[in-house]
């Protein structure tokens, strides 16, 4: 497999990255976690318009369902040091080049959210890294992680319960889905648990925890092609241990921990690229910051180096016509790269 960069933009800081869908057609939106921009692009990664200039410090965009143009993103949540005045926005495109951004729901130290879906009801979950801040690298206050019933027609700010606290470097989010809809995913140094939307059997949310040894991020894809889905988990918070995990009685064991150690490692992607399951993963520090293709072979896990000392804190990949596209926001070089996955 092979990364050929096929457009690359200047974005200082450049974090985070979701599609959108715009006049019928996927968009691609990337935005800074400094005070920076927030900008369009299209699938062949050509600019296409500057969404805002700032405040920035958007940790997740997410578009909102059958909702085109529109996107909910954080705001203001610059750094752990930095996000007691963090936000979320609603943001809807007006005409080209004009953008109604506005406030929707103000959730200090927000760090992911996104909408669930569970039957013909959309529910919102946001995970808060910390829940209060005195002094710089102050780690005494655990996050939490806030639920509310949305009603996106009227576009009213959810009413918010905490679901689960007592979370430390509440920073791994990952949206699924089963029979009901979806759940979320969610990893701190208290472990990985899964959390479930009231679904029409049950009106309540279910938290559930599947790992107890820290993460700081976490994917899951089915390597073996077993019918059940492996978690790759990278450890502790910001670490540089990656394991793979595999469900086994109902547990997840671990089946293989990477050698080396990937400094800061914080970019994942896991989906199928040309029918065959893959995880893309990158790292922020050390003598390298290289992204990584990880996949399982008849000789075990492989991890080959697609790009080298990138530093890319998040990744996405989809399908234009029978080609893949990776979007990487590769921050450490302040570049957005566009690159075609080749087999």
């Amino acid at each position: 497999m092979i990364l050929t960069e096929i457009a690359s933009h200047h974005l200082e800081k450049c974090y985070s990255i979701n599609k959108i869908e715009l006049d019928g057609k996927a968009h691609i939106v990337v935005a800074s976690e400094k005070n920076n921009k927030c900008l369009l692009f299209n699938q062949s990664g050509l600019l296409v318009d500057t969404i805002w200039h700032e405040p920035g410090g958007t940790m997740s965009i997410v578009p909102l369902p059958d909702k085109s143009g529109r996107f909910l993103a954080s705001q203001k949540m610059y750094s752990p040091n930095d996000s007691a005045e963090a936000e979320i926005v609603l943001v809807e495109r007006i005409r080209q080049g004009k953008w109604d951004v506005r406030p929707f729901l103000n959730i200090p130290f927000i760090h992911r959210f996104d909408i669930l879906c569970s039957g013909n009801r959309q529910y919102f979950i946001g995970a808060t890294i910390k829940s209060d801040h005195r002094f710089k690298d102050d780690w005494t206050s655990p996050g939490k992680v806030w639920v509310g019933a949305l009603n996106l027609d009227v576009y009213t700010p959810p009413q918010l319960t905490d679901c689960l606290g007592g979370l430390t470097h509440n920073h791994g989010f990952c949206k699924r889905a089963n029979m009901y809809g979806h759940y979320a995913v969610i990893s701190a140094d208290e472990g990985v648990f899964a959390i479930f939307p009231p679904t029409i059997k049950n009106d309540q949310w279910i938290t559930k925890q599947l790992l107890d040894t820290p993460v700081s991020d976490i994917g899951f894809i089915d390597f073996d092609d077993d019918g059940q889905d492996e978690m790759i988990a990278f450890s502790p918070f910001h670490g540089d241990q990656v394991t793979i995990y595999k469900l086994v009685d109902g547990r997840y064991q671990e089946i293989y921990c990477h050698p080396e150690p990937l400094e800061f490692v914080h970019a994942i992607w896991t989906g199928m690229v040309y029918g065959k399951p893959v995880a893309f993963i990158g790292h922020r520090k050390g003598l390298s910051k290289d992204l990584y293709a990880v996949s399982l072979n008849n000789d075990g896990y492989q991890f080959d180096v697609m790009q080298k000392d990138i530093g890319s804190t998040n990744l996405h990949a989809f399908q234009v016509d029978r080609m893949q596209i990776l979007v990487s926001a590769n921050r450490e070089i302040n570049q957005i790269a566009f690159y075609r996955i080749e087999e």
